[in-house]
């Protein structure tokens, strides 16, 4: 009879603690309305739910791909590598020094409209919970066990630092509703 690893990964304590310390440190994050967050937060986990086969950095552009339906974050170019093999390129992503994540939308898949159709199915799914969370906070990915290793450290520290945003915004502890009602009008200026 064979037992299940109970550290699959092969990472005690020490090693994840010692991971999340590392990516919080010198970790200066600014106000941001709930907007910016929520599409951060979109953004982020969306890359974040992508096959990713290695440790991301801050500041270095990677390409993200589809092959199959399935989305896989590569270190490698579109212009370097054959589509049979990676699939179609959805667009450059890269992670922030807050540790959020940007995606631009390659100029081939702003006119997919499959894919664009299946973006916002995603979005509405997002959005609604946004809409029907008690808190905002309750949304943030503090620990999403699907998720390998090193993405699950990415996703905790996007969740510290959102919160710490959130913090500074004034909007923690909020619903969505709520935070929105936060927001200055555009044109006006806070004292």
């Amino acid at each position: 009879m064979t037992s299940k690893s109970p550290n699959p990964q092969g990472k005690g304590l020490v090693p994840v603690l010692e991971s999340l310390m590392q990516t919080r440190k010198n970790l200066a994050v600014p106000a941001k309305d709930i907007l910016q967050i929520a599409n951060e937060l979109f953004t982020s986990l969306f890359v974040l739910n992508s096959q990713i086969k290695f440790k991301p950095v801050v500041g270095r552009t990677y390409w993200l791909y589809r092959k199959d339906g399935i989305y896989g974050l590569s270190l490698i170019a579109p212009e370097q590598w054959s589509p049979s093999h990676y699939g179609q390129f959805i667009g450059a992503c890269e992670l922030q020094p807050d540790l959020t994540w940007t995606l631009e939308l390659s100029g081939q898949c702003r006119g997919d409209l499959a894919l664009i159709a299946e973006i916002t199915q995603q979005w509405e799914r997002f959005d609604e919970k946004l809409n029907t969370a008690e808190h905002i906070d309750d949304l943030l990915p503090v620990y999403i066990a699907t998720l390998p290793f090193y993405l699950r450290v990415l996703a905790s520290a996007l969740a510290h630092s959102l919160g710490q945003s959130m913090q500074k915004g004034g909007i923690s502890g909020l619903s969505f509703d709520q935070a929105r009602s936060k927001m200055l009008p555009t044109g006006t200026q806070s004292a």
